[in-house]
């Protein structure tokens, strides 16, 4: 393979050092004050863009701690796209499936950091619930309720969206946190946390793809409860469905395919 021409190799020199400073020398001839400052330049900014994204995890670490986690990533993570609004998922991955658990590290923070990414990616979602079909005023229990796709029933063993510098349990809690997030007609984020059964009627929801009735899915749910009085559960699961559709988590109901 030929040798790349000797501005190719000072480019390739020149974003490696700024990548990783202490693991890559700057290419020869470059003052160090011009070089600080693209190194600098660069690093704030995608630091800035990050905590600006993952507020909660950037006060929870502190200054160092958030430096050191950017720059490991800022170093070593290839990533697959140039665009900023996708930075934030790049970070994500990063957590995910790239760093290794160290000692300073919380124990919710890849628990943390996706519940955080959640907001930016409804935020940006051009999904448009109104493209769905659905009866907004549709009974609930005899028709089929449709979850809008801007509406994500979560699960996390943490309580991620209790988590502050003043609150940071060092174990997982003794059940599930389950949450739904999700984007308003007027473009806010809100989340509401549910209950086992609250949680499972939405998974039911969303698995049953407008087969199933409101009625069949909390008869199902009364079923593996074994719940005396599966009518209770009916009327409750009514209420909480009525309350979801008020919220927009909820869009109508389709008739039963």
């Amino acid at each position: 393979m030929a040798e790349l021409p000797r501005f190719q190799r000072q480019q390739y020199a020149f974003a490696a050092h700024i990548r990783d400073p202490d693991g890559c020398p700057a290419p020869d001839n470059i003052e160090d004050r011009r070089m600080a400052i693209y190194r600098d330049l660069f690093f704030n900014n995608v630091s800035q863009l990050l905590s600006r994204t993952f507020p909660v995890l950037h006060r929870i670490l502190g200054k160092d701690r958030w430096r050191s986690l950017i720059r490991d990533y800022y170093s070593t993570h290839q990533a697959h796209t140039p665009l900023f609004l996708e930075m934030p998922r790049e970070f994500l991955a990063y957590l995910q499936e790239e760093r290794q658990f160290r000692p300073d590290d919380p124990v919710f923070l890849r628990e943390l950091a996706h519940y955080e990414w959640v907001e930016l990616a409804l935020s940006i979602d051009e999904r448009d619930p109104a493209s769905v079909p659905a009866d907004p005023a549709g009974d609930l229990l005899d028709g089929a309720p449709v979850l809008s796709p801007l509406a994500w029933p979560l699960s996390y063993r943490f309580p991620v969206h209790r988590l502050s510098p003043d609150f940071q349990p060092d174990a997982p809690g003794e059940e599930p946190t389950y949450l739904v997030v999700f984007r308003t007609h007027d473009y806010r984020i809100g989340f509401l946390e549910m209950n086992p059964v609250s949680a499972r009627l939405l998974q039911l929801v969303s698995e049953s793809s407008g087969t199933r009735t409101g009625r069949q899915l909390l008869n199902q749910i009364a079923s593996e409860m074994q719940h005396p009085n599966p009518e209770t559960v009916v009327s409750g699961g009514r209420d909480l469905l009525n309350d979801l559709r008020t919220r927009g988590v909820i869009l109508g109901t389709t008739p039963v395919s």
